[in-house]
């Protein structure tokens, strides 16, 4: 693995130096061999001791330049002027066969300077949950952080109890931020969020131009990345603008979950008491944390400040459009459509609504509509078979039957997700040494579209494991 260290060449203030705090007796959990081959790596390499030994932060490769990069944000609306990575570091950027750039990171590897009175440190729990989050995300097509490798420390970790510790390593085509912006435009710093636009513009959208075009390109793959988060029943739980990516992939799988029952206005993370990030509310806040960037830019959109702030109004107002149709697109593909009718964003909305009322399992019901019977996901049969018939009507108008149609819905409604339950039970085994639920869970995972009817893994919860609150984890 070469390092290249684009950001470490940045000026002094947008990070701080420091290296990885070495652990007691690293162990392997998993490399991610079909990763690590995209990104020009050899896998069998990466799960050696030397590469153990890296993961865990007790050796530090040539040629990296370990850092912590310095961001700010609003958590749950509250303005917080300095937070950065506090309990990860960036050692460096892997330049990939196709010339894209991967940013490698270890998350769990110690205090850094902006560490606030936590130790820096992961427990195996978290490091797991993201592992197998982040990689179904990938697996479903969502644009997202990857995990390369995650490894044990031979240390306990302590929250509320005494946890065995992990470090996870992540990679990403950066960590841009909105709260990396935030940062340097809070203190006046112009030329800092003028360096900040043209490694964003680099890294994420060649090919335009300038602040204002940053900022366009930002407000769709924003836009674009809820509808997809919304059509697959994912709620991220804690879209602060420290956690919203400028490159519109899904990053920090702290408190997120894949709603079980459907309910829009579902949340699942024990910190969020006022639903501001439940499911029904992620497009608003993806707006309402665009608007922070566009406040970062607008020295940088124009020298005249209402000119400026003009154009940010309009870039930020494209978002509800760009929204809406790509919701709609998704969800018509959710139920075989593939021409447009005027009718059809009420035909998704009541089968919502009826999914809502009865309690049905997201997931499942779509699945099952693309499988031939999603009846026995609903308490009163009859509350979905009135809508049945209106859809087989909607594809007749294509001149297509449900079974034909059903060919491709089976292609974009996955069989398998990440769901809460079976997370905890590969979280329960992994504190006890048992890593296989873990390795079973994620190699379901990878092909999510793919399980066998009678495969467990795509079963609902029992009423004694739902799962109704996840925990950040740090």
């Amino acid at each position: 693995m070469l390092f290249d260290n684009s950001y470490a060449r940045l000026p002094d203030r947008f990070f701080a130096p420091v290296l990885p705090v070495p652990v007691a007796e690293p162990g392997l959990i998993a490399v991610n061999a079909a990763l690590a081959a995209e990104m020009g790596l050899d896998a069998k390499a990466l799960a050696g001791p030397d590469w153990i030994a890296v993961f865990a932060g007790n050796r530090v490769p040539d040629g990296a330049h370990p850092l912590a990069q310095a961001y700010a944000g609003h958590q749950f609306g509250n303005w917080v002027p300095q937070l950065g990575d506090g309990r990860a570091v960036l050692l460096g950027e892997v330049v990939g066969p196709d010339q894209r750039r991967w940013d490698v990171q270890l998350k769990g590897a110690g205090r850094t300077p902006f560490s606030r009175g936590g130790d820096g440190r992961a427990w195996v729990g978290p490091v797991i949950r993201e592992y197998l989050v982040s990689e179904a995300m990938a697996a479903l097509g969502v644009p997202t952080t990857r995990a390369l490798a995650a490894v044990t420390t031979g240390e306990m970790v302590y929250r509320e109890g005494a946890f065995p510790g992990a470090v996870l390593c992540r990679v990403a085509p950066s960590h841009l931020r909105v709260g990396t912006f935030q940062f340097f435009s809070a203190r006046g710093d112009e030329a800092a969020v003028a360096l900040l636009v043209d490694m964003a513009i680099e890294r994420h959208y060649p090919g335009v131009s300038g602040a204002l075009g940053l900022l366009q390109a930002a407000v769709k793959a924003q836009a674009r990345l809820v509808a997809q988060w919304m059509s697959l029943g994912f709620i991220h739980g804690v879209m602060n603008t420290d956690n919203s990516h400028v490159g519109g992939i899904t990053i920090d799988y702290g408190p997120c979950a894949f709603m079980d029952q459907y309910h829009p206005d579902r949340v699942f993370s024990s910190i969020d008491r006022q639903g501001r990030y439940a499911y029904s509310n992620q497009a608003q806040i993806a707006v309402w944390n665009m608007a922070q960037l566009a406040t970062c830019l607008l020295p940088l959109i124009s020298s005249d400040r209402d000119t400026a702030i003009e154009l940010a109004t309009e870039a930020v107002h494209m978002f509800a459009p760009i929204y809406e149709a790509e919701w709609l697109a998704r969800f018509r593909a959710k139920i075989g459509l593939v021409t447009d009718h005027d009718g059809d964003q009420q035909l998704v909305e009541v089968l919502l609504q009826r999914m809502a009322v009865q309690g049905a399992d997201f997931t499942r019901v779509f699945r099952g509509l693309s499988e031939g019977d999603a009846m026995p996901e609903f308490t009163e049969p009859d509350a979905l078979s009135d809508w049945v018939g209106d859809w087989t009507t909607r594809l007749a108008a294509e001149g297509r039957t449900a079974a034909q149609a059903q060919v491709g819905m089976l292609g974009v409604n996955p069989a398998i997700i990440p769901r809460n339950h079976r997370i905890e039970e590969a979280i329960v085994a992994a504190v006890a040494g048992d890593f296989a639920p873990f390795h079973r869970l994620n190699a379901a995972l990878a092909t999510p579209f793919h399980a066998k009817p009678d495969d467990p893994l795509r079963a609902a919860p029992w009423p004694d494991q739902v799962v109704r609150q996840t925990f950040c984890g740090t």
